[in-house]
């Protein structure tokens, strides 16, 4: 079988030999539940502290051949990269990224429209360990670069913005991050390797939560941050001295959904552009917030530089109150009511933006604060005329009383 590491291969080809079994009689790699790693000898215990690298056994917490796989696969999968470390949750993964970078002292920018955790995150965990935050505009390069100063160490992305999917550009935000001797940590969840080459587009840390579409079927939780070999280290030493490890359970089961990645990708995305199509032609909706819909904000700089995207977009409604957005949503019969997203099935969560953001203007958003009851819809394996159906239905319930 040809290496997954290969440069010739493509993308999707590498998600089905990546992190795959060393033995030849078995297509995946045996799920090793084990905390204790035995040693032949005292020798070859005394000698085993020497190592700290993926591959070798130690204990437990350092990860078997299940985990290593993941990572591996993970690691192949992003140009560039020399490394990936597991983490419990994507929320794991962006606390391991930005303590790995920050220390006391330090001032960190983060993009306004980033996800909800990451913005509680800056404003507690780190802001208690002495840590400034300041929120910026990703849609203003010049306001953007003017907020660096000394100790500005590290810059939070996320591209597109959570909830009203805006797509900034990424390039340029991480060439000005390193212009000022900061790193650039991307939240790369939406696309994933897949629809965006973090690494090879200027940024130091790839994030993502696997829990959405590498696991797929909304039953692990689980993050990864992937980088080049001096930050690797780091964030390896890092997440070590806070003792986090997966399941390896867990790693067996994104290892699973990574092989059909590509395929529910695809997909999805196509479903995706078909829904947000037929919402941008419905009398009741104000704006479509979809990075792959032609003529939707930030559409032109998701077609230079992405070469993905995925089910997850926003709609806002037109002159409705809370009450009739949440008839439309309760009368959903496909769609469910949760907070993930990526997984096989199609959910829809309410949202307004007002209360999560504090640089960006209505103006740059394509918002208006009259139509401003936000719907995100995160679009699954459904047939897209079935699912269609069901938002009809969702509307003509949004219409009574």
């Amino acid at each position: 079988m040809a290496k997954s590491d290969d440069p010739s291969l493509s993308a999707s080809t590498k998600l089905v030999a990546g992190g795959r079994s060393p033995d030849p009689h078995v297509v995946n790699p045996p799920v090793y539940r084990a905390s204790t790693h035995l040693y032949e000898n005292c020798e070859a215990l005394r000698e085993g502290v020497k190592s700290n690298a993926d591959g070798q056994f130690f204990y437990g917490r350092r990860g078997s051949p299940t985990q290593w796989a993941l990572a591996d696969a993970l690691t192949e999968l992003e140009p560039g990269a020399h490394g990936t470390v597991l983490y419990p949750s994507g929320v794991a993964a962006i606390a391991g990224a930005l303590l790995t970078v920050l220390r006391p002292g330090d001032a960190l920018l983060v993009t306004d429209n980033a996800y909800d955790p990451t913005r509680t995150m800056a404003m507690g965990l780190l802001k208690r360990f002495g840590i400034e935050h300041r929120f910026y505009d990703p849609l203003d390069l010049d306001g953007f670069a003017g907020l660096f100063c000394d100790r500005t160490k590290a810059v939070m992305i996320e591209c597109p913005g959570s909830l009203t999917m805006e797509v900034c550009d990424v390039p340029a935000l991480a060439a000005i991050a390193r212009e000022n001797g900061a790193v650039s940590v991307l939240d790369n969840t939406w696309a994933t390797s897949l629809g965006f080459a973090a690494l090879e587009h200027g940024c130091d840390i790839s994030i993502q939560a696997l829990t959405k579409h590498v696991v797929g079927h909304s039953d692990v939780m689980l993050g990864a941050c992937t980088a080049g070999e001096a930050l690797y280290k780091r964030l390896r030493a890092r997440s070590q001295q806070m003792g986090n490890v997966v399941s390896p359970d867990d790693a067996a089961l994104a290892l699973r959904g990574l092989r059909t990645m590509g395929v529910r990708l695809k997909q999805e995305t196509e479903s995706a552009l078909q829904i947000a199509e037929w919402l941008a032609a419905h009398e009741d909706v104000a704006h479509v917030l979809c990075p792959i819909l032609p003529g939707a904000p930030g559409h032109e700089l998701w077609q230079r530089d992405f070469t993905g995207g995925c089910g997850l977009f926003s709609f806002v409604l037109k002159g409705r109150d809370d009450a009739a957005r949440c008839r439309l949503i309760d009368a959903l019969k496909l769609f469910g009511i949760g907070y993930s997203w990526g997984g096989f099935e199609s959910l829809a969560l309410p949202f307004d933006v007002p209360p999560v953001r504090d640089r960006m203007s209505w103006p740059k958003t394509g918002w208006n604060e009259s139509d401003a009851l936000g719907i995100r819809l995160s679009i699954g394996l459904e047939e897209p005329k079935d699912l269609i159906a069901d938002l009809q239905a969702g509307f003509a319930k949004m219409k009574t009383v």
